[in-house]
């Protein structure tokens, strides 16, 4: 498959072998631990997890999940926060305040294959095969089950898996041939497949085999196409599809006409995106400045984030946003609850605001009141 990036950007991530150095940070919600620093007080600013050497990080949704999925630059896996349903993986259910190896192997792969949901977890090895744990209910692992598992458990037996994302209790992958999959929970339409019933399985989402990335919210589901089209689907409460409605879909629906987007992620009420000329986006509820476009006001379409054309990643959180230039820049904006917005304040800003000088961060996840970033 062939698909354009932001401009002057020759891929997504960084180059593993170039992030020997690189340190992970974190900030916000810490009520257990789940910052990964060894405490459970809340930071305002990023606080360093660990030692340096870190690659990929996921952060997931609060509301009990509140953990972290992370791989470090030796191929190893490491997870840390809540683990009530055993989506640490660590074969346990002990809540852990710093980073803790998963098992000894050293083939986890890239940084779009990490996966920290709402209870559940996941990793694309770099065999291309799909591990899973965590909650089970409602088919949540597509291992066939709707049991927990505590320990990473592989679905089926294939090797093509390249990308993975997970929303409340459902998730949503792309194999290398271009095809879209989807399992668990469906009550809002969210799997993309016409129906609400729930899947233990993977199950193909139409039979395109030109889909290029995907994102969720809670209980939405978004993918761009290689053609650079955008597509949304599932829960639309608040205009977070960008359809510019409030009506629930079962199938995915382009969002506008326009082929230059490049990557979309949601949290549980807004949407955020990057097209390939480096601009952002938003739309959803926009309560305490969650859009970043200087306004509260909800926004059921996509309306552009400032006019700057240099924002290379986004992540979403609790009516709060953070997105990565390509200068290494770090930026916030929304809701400051927890110190969410890494700026040491508890000021609410409705458009994006430099978070500390440091230049060199790589990647940034948040779901909802908790953050990990690496640089």
């Amino acid at each position: 498959m062939s698909f354009r990036y932001p401009s002057g950007i020759n891929k997504p991530g960084y180059n593993p072998a170039e992030a020997l150095v690189y340190n992970m940070f974190s900030w916000g919600n810490n009520n257990i631990g789940q910052l990964g620093i060894g405490s459970t007080v809340n930071k305002s600013s990023p606080n360093q997890v660990g030692t340096s050497g870190w690659y990929a990080t996921s952060t997931g949704f609060q509301g009990g999940g509140s953990f972290t999925v992370a791989i470090k630059t030796d191929g190893t896996l490491w997870t840390w926060g809540n683990n009530n349903y055993g989506q640490l993986g660590l074969g346990d259910t002990t809540t852990r305040n710093t980073p803790e190896q998963v098992g000894t192997l050293t083939t986890w792969a890239s940084a779009k294959s990490v996966m920290s949901a709402y209870h559940h977890g996941g990793v694309i090895k770099s065999d291309g095969t799909l591990w899973v744990w965590g909650q089970g209910t409602y088919g949540t692992l597509g291992n066939g089950s709707t049991s927990s598992r505590s320990s990473p458990v592989q679905i089926g037996a294939l090797t093509t898996w390249l990308m993975l994302t997970g929303g409340y209790t459902f998730c949503l992958a792309v194999k290398t041939d271009g095809t879209l999959w989807s399992w668990g929970y469906n009550g809002y339409g969210n799997l993309g497949l016409g129906n609400t019933v729930d899947r233990s399985s993977p199950v193909q989402v139409g039979a395109l085999t030109t889909w290029a990335s995907v994102g969720t919210g809670a209980y939405s589901g978004f993918a761009v196409k290689t053609d650079g089209t955008l597509w949304s689907w599932g829960q639309n409460t608040f205009g977070q599809l960008g359809l510019g409605n409030t009506t629930t879909y079962y199938n995915p629906v382009q969002v506008g006409t326009l082929t230059n987007w490049y990557s979309v992620i949601s949290s549980q009420v807004q949407t955020y995106a990057i097209k390939t000329d480096g601009t952002m986006w938003a739309w959803g509820y926009g309560a305490s400045g969650s859009l970043g476009n200087g306004s509260t006001a909800n926004q059921s379409s996509p309306v552009q984030i400032g006019a700057l054309t240099t924002w290379l990643t986004v992540t979403g959180g609790s009516y709060s946003g953070r997105a990565i230039k390509t200068n290494g820049t770090l930026w916030s904006w929304g809701r400051t609850s927890y110190g969410i917005s890494g700026l040491g304040n508890s000021t609410y800003y409705s458009s994006p605001v430099q978070v500390g000088s440091q230049t060199t961060w790589q990647s940034v996840s948040s779901r909802d009141d908790t953050a990990s970033g690496i640089g």
